[in-house]
């Protein structure tokens, strides 16, 4: 096996290009393109493409959603507030999977996980939504037991974990957080959930998180765009799944 294609799946990377479009609507212009970045991200190792379609539609829009899905060799991870404007257009599209989030328009980005224990009902009816057109969930949760409690109450099959307040702490507070993370793992693995995590990720916080054993898949996008900016957007993506590989398989990327 050759180290960024061993056999049997690793850890997952989707790569989030809503920056991209962000960059892009800056100037209003028709450049960077989010269809060829999503493209080249799947050339360089992506293994899925995460777009976040917000309601103020300040980076993705429709448009972009819409030409990105038929032409995705991977699968595309489409972020949606629980709305009924963004379920039906979800519905029409239909990714392969659809990332349920909290949302403000207030907020620079997402601050914290979906409350799915206080709004439990909207959420359910969200997932039957879906499901019944074939998509499949997953829920943007903050590493808390009774989150993930009621996430797989309600018949979500996947999570998310919000890592960004191990992202944004160091010190002790950071590693008392990475513990709560892996005990959250743990916990949605037992009840037969797939783990995923993501936000606030980057180049040099990801190895703690990617080094969870049960962790599926990571989201990162802001990091990657970043980074872009020097080395290039192939390099930047490929660099990124490097570290994440190398680190589940113990190695030094």
């Amino acid at each position: 096996m050759s180290f960024l294609q061993p056999s049997g799946p690793v850890i997952d990377l989707g790569v989030n290009i809503d920056h991209v479009a962000t960059l892009r609507n800056a100037r209003g212009t028709a450049y960077p393109d989010p269809v060829r970045a999503a493209l080249l991200a799947e050339q360089a190792g992506a293994d899925a493409i995460t777009l976040h379609l917000r309601e103020d539609r300040r980076h993705i829009k429709d448009a972009d959603v819409i030409a990105i899905a038929p032409q995705l060799l991977t699968r595309m991870n489409l972020e949606a507030a629980v709305t009924q404007e963004m379920l039906d257009f979800a519905c029409r599209i239909k990714p392969a999977d659809v990332c349920l989030v909290p949302e403000k328009r207030t907020e620079v980005t997402t601050e914290g996980g979906l409350d799915v224990v206080r709004y439990f009902k909207e959420v359910q009816a969200a997932v039957k939504q879906l499901q019944g057109e074939g998509i499949r969930v997953s829920l943007f949760i903050d590493a808390d037991e009774q989150q993930i409690a009621a996430a797989a109450e309600l018949g979500a099959p996947v999570i998310e974990l919000h890592t960004g307040r191990y992202a944004d702490t160091a010190g002790a507070e950071q590693l008392a957080e990475l513990e709560r993370i892996k005990a959250g793992v743990l916990f949605g693995v037992g009840l037969g959930l797939k783990v995923n995590a993501g936000h606030g990720l980057h180049y040099t916080n990801v190895q703690a998180i990617a080094a969870i054993p049960d962790i599926t898949e990571l989201n990162i996008g802001h990091a990657i765009v970043a980074h872009a900016v020097f080395v290039g957007w192939e390099n930047a993506v490929r660099e990124m799944k490097a570290i994440m590989v190398a680190t589940r398989l113990g190695r030094k990327a």
